[in-house]
């Protein structure tokens, strides 16, 4: 594995690469679900090139961008295991100037759901992606993939129109949302909660289940999968329960194959997500 920590050594690197790329864009501090998507490239892809950022133009004021966990030398082995012949670590000065070109979220979609609460933090997401696919196409006359998780279902359906927008050379590869064995959804802040957090934390993945099986039983009115999941999720405080198509627009009942189920929530201090697509 090469690690590089600069976009030149990046494009040196790559600049005598043959066949296919996948790409694997994180933030670091990687878990199971970052290593899904790594090992999907792995054998779909001739190279895998990861990069680790932690971006600061997705964090908003009073988030947790200082707390954010940092493993580089963990993140290295983990990378190394699961063999990425690339590793792409740079700095803040690298990839942003004092006097940026801005990339903006779409007026609708960026700003409902997460967008709403987070006002901004999709264009950091966007503006940092756009970056990372730029530099990884220097070389490469040929479209490549990128790897995204689900679990992150706005900001996935936010960097596929991107990617059609503005005509980059680029396959976007949605991939399944992992889970620990208890039901959790792998994330990185899942570090922040207590024991007795993560315990009322399961409530989330338990509602998500319990939508899962009204719709099973042919129930498909929101009104009734919202107010069973939030019975279930009672002791968290829920920031929202939404239910949507593929293309983010509210909806009254289940469309089967057309549907995503999204919930947002605060468990203590730390803000969790998750989803299921019907």
């Amino acid at each position: 594995m090469i690690v590089v920590n600069s976009i030149e050594e990046l494009k040196i690197a790559t600049a005598n690469l043959k066949g296919s790329i996948g790409f694997v864009p994180t933030m670091g501090a990687l878990h199971e679900g970052h290593l899904s998507l790594i090992k999907r490239a792995r054998v779909e892809c001739d190279t895998v090139i990861v990069s680790i950022f932690v971006n600061p133009t997705q964090f908003l004021e009073g988030e947790d961008l200082d707390k954010y966990p940092r493993k580089d030398e963990a993140d290295k082995q983990i990378c190394k295991l699961a063999k990425v012949d690339i590793l792409f670590m740079p700095t803040i000065d690298m990839i942003y100037n004092r006097d940026e070109l801005r990339v903006e979220a779409p007026a609708i979609r960026g700003f409902i759901l997460e967008g709403s609460r987070r006002a901004g933090h999709f264009n950091g997401v966007l503006q940092i992606v756009m970056k990372l696919f730029n530099i990884i196409s220097f070389n490469r006359p040929k479209e490549f993939k990128a790897y995204f998780g689900k679990k992150d279902a706005q900001q996935l359906a936010l960097i596929e129109q991107m990617v059609r927008d503005y005509f980059l050379n680029v396959k976007i590869i949605p991939c399944d949302i992992v889970r620990d064995s208890d039901g959790l959804a792998l994330s990185s802040r899942n570090v922040y909660l207590s024991k007795e957090e993560r315990v009322k934390a399961l409530s989330i993945s338990r509602s998500l289940k319990r939508a899962s099986k009204l719709i099973m039983q042919n129930i498909l009115d929101k009104e009734t999968i919202v107010k069973e999941m939030r019975g279930v999720m009672s002791e968290i405080e829920i920031e929202y329960i939404a239910l949507v198509d593929r293309e983010f627009r509210e909806i009254e009942s289940v469309e089967i194959k057309n549907s995503i189920i999204l919930v947002a929530s605060r468990v203590g201090g730390v803000r969790l997500i998750d989803n299921i697509w019907i």
